[in-house]
């Protein structure tokens, strides 16, 4: 079974063993190499002998390095800004007590020891990535100073009367000002290399606990992938496995006969008694409809993905890309999950679904080759769609679990009303302007949609904005928190990025 959280906190490094995917030049190469390796004795070729040579020489490179990098870690340390920085990560990723920056700053010191070296930017991003994010939980952070304190005013311009008196001093004295500059040149010369400590430029957490770094959404994704995986199970009555039997409520499916016996069992000498002088006093065993009792079964749940994309815009063919790639990244794993992908991209005055529920690599490649880009933004019919597509997937009984997808920056410019053939009515719009309706009115419509989607079983929100954070509206998070979902900026999302970040609700989900 798996560790408890107090125990896994305490191990101070954690690592991912699933390898990347190789290409065929490297699995040949691979191959190749085992099948000529002799433990004993004459290598089967002599490209072996010579790896095996190097081999044991980088071997011995290594242990080299590692009986200096033990000399070396002793008086390396880290400056306080690279501290404070993993103290940062580690609130921002919802860390409990301090094990998660001392583990940081030891991973960092290491991996500068090793290579003989002061801590780099690098080793901070490898020390959150092995030690801040497998701690990471979900709180919410405090503000940021700068954020709390106000700006300071701006200087009071300085009169007219003085502007002429200093522009004729500034005149006067440009050579005097020459001559004081070339001293204090001679007096920085020393100082003009500072050994200024490197610190990432951004934070790989954001600070609603969420990963932004693609190279740390991949690998988080990959550390959760696979805990409780086994709990997503179907029940009913008529496929899968016996798992207990139950009272029947209506029509009897399956009858549980070993169940029905057992029920019966302690009232067949009542009942013998009872039938001595009637037609059934010769059956063997007496059964009524309390007895009865049937088969309550269940089966691995499989779990429908719909990517709802925003195909409106400049951006959109990279968001199209972005939603295929991260489609068709799913499809290759979904004959180990059951997992089934659709996509619903939103452009003009309605969404429709390109691509239905399916397995199908083919289908989806042949579905995805012609993905219509620009238009308006209806953005609620396109949650309708997922709603409605997700509740027929459940109703066939191959389907628990539905994630939704939404890669979009949240805004809408189309109405409900307009996406299903309707006009729209100037009244129920207090703000509307030329007939057409506000933006709060095409706001509250989206919120209300992703409502209603939330409250569905087995439903679930994903919001991604692909926006730059410093112009996102936010709507995109107000729709995630209305559903009750998750939401993710990430400004520049690829397949893998958006496939990974999917992967890990889903994961999610399914232990919930």
């Amino acid at each position: 079974g798996e560790l408890r959280d107090h125990l896994l906190d305490r191990i101070a490094v954690s690592l991912s063993a699933d390898a990347q995917p190789l290409t065929i030049e490297e699995r040949v190469e691979a191959s190749d190499s085992v099948i000529n390796f002799s433990p004993g004795g004459k290598q089967g070729s002599a490209k072996a002998t010579m790896d095996l040579e190097d081999a044991i020489s980088n071997e011995d490179d290594l242990k080299t390095a590692i009986v200096f990098a033990r000399e070396y870690i002793r008086d390396l340390k880290l400056a306080p800004s690279q501290l404070q920085y993993l103290c940062e990560e580690a609130i921002r990723a919802g860390c409990q007590g301090h094990r998660a920056e001392i583990f940081a700053v030891e991973v960092a010191r290491s991996a500068a020891a090793i290579e003989g070296r002061q801590v780099t930017s690098e080793d901070l991003r490898l020390a959150v990535k092995l030690a801040i994010a497998p701690r990471g939980t979900f709180i919410n952070t405090p503000m940021d100073e700068d954020e709390m304190m106000p700006p300071p005013p701006p200087p009071p311009p300085p009169p007219m009367d003085n502007m002429d008196d200093q522009n004729e001093d500034q005149e006067e004295k440009p050579d005097e000002e020459d001559e004081q500059d070339e001293p204090d040149e001679e007096d920085d010369a020393p100082d003009e290399a500072p050994d200024v400590p490197e610190v990432p430029e951004e934070f790989m957490f954001d600070v609603d606990s969420t990963p932004i770094d693609p190279d740390l959404i991949e690998f988080s994704s990959r550390e959760r992938a696979g805990k409780g995986g086994g709990r997503g199970l179907i029940f009913s009555q008529d496929r899968g496995r016996y798992i207990k039997p139950m009272l029947p409520k209506g029509k009897v499916v399956r009858l549980a006969v070993d169940a029905t016996l057992r029920a019966s069992a302690p009232y067949q000498k009542s009942r013998r008694e009872r039938s001595i002088g009637t037609k059934q006093e010769g059956r063997g065993v007496f059964l009524e409809q309390s007895d009865v009792r049937i088969k309550k079964m269940a089966r691995k749940a499989g779990s429908l993905i719909i990517f709802v994309v925003d195909a409106s815009g400049s951006m959109a063919l990279n968001r199209m890309n972005a939603a295929k790639g991260a489609a068709m990244s799913l499809l290759t794993e979904a004959y180990q999950s059951r997992d089934q992908i659709a996509l619903i991209p939103f452009q003009g005055d309605f969404a429709d679904v390109l691509l239905p529920p399916t397995k199908s690599i083919a289908m989806a490649k042949k579905r995805l080759e012609q993905m219509p880009c620009g238009g308006g933004s209806p953005l609620a019919h396109a949650l309708q769609q997922a709603t409605l597509t997700g509740i027929n997937a459940q109703k066939s009984g191959d389907v628990g679990k539905v994630v939704v997808v939404c890669i979009s920056d949240g805004r809408a410019n189309v109405p409900l009303c307009t996406s299903v053939g309707e006009e729209f009515d100037p009244d129920a719009d207090e703000d509307s302007k030329d007939g057409k309706p506000s933006r709060n009115y095409l706001k509250e419509e989206v919120l209300a949609c992703a409502k209603q989607l939330g409250a569905l079983p087995g439903f679930n929100l994903l919001c991604i904005d692909t926006e730059n954070k410093f112009i996102s509206t936010g709507i995109a998070k107000e729709i995630a928190n209305a559903a009750c979902g998750n939401y993710h900026q990430i400004s520049k999302a690829d397949g893998n990025a958006i496939a990974s970040v999917t992967q890990s609700a889903l994961n999610e989900l399914k232990s919930s």
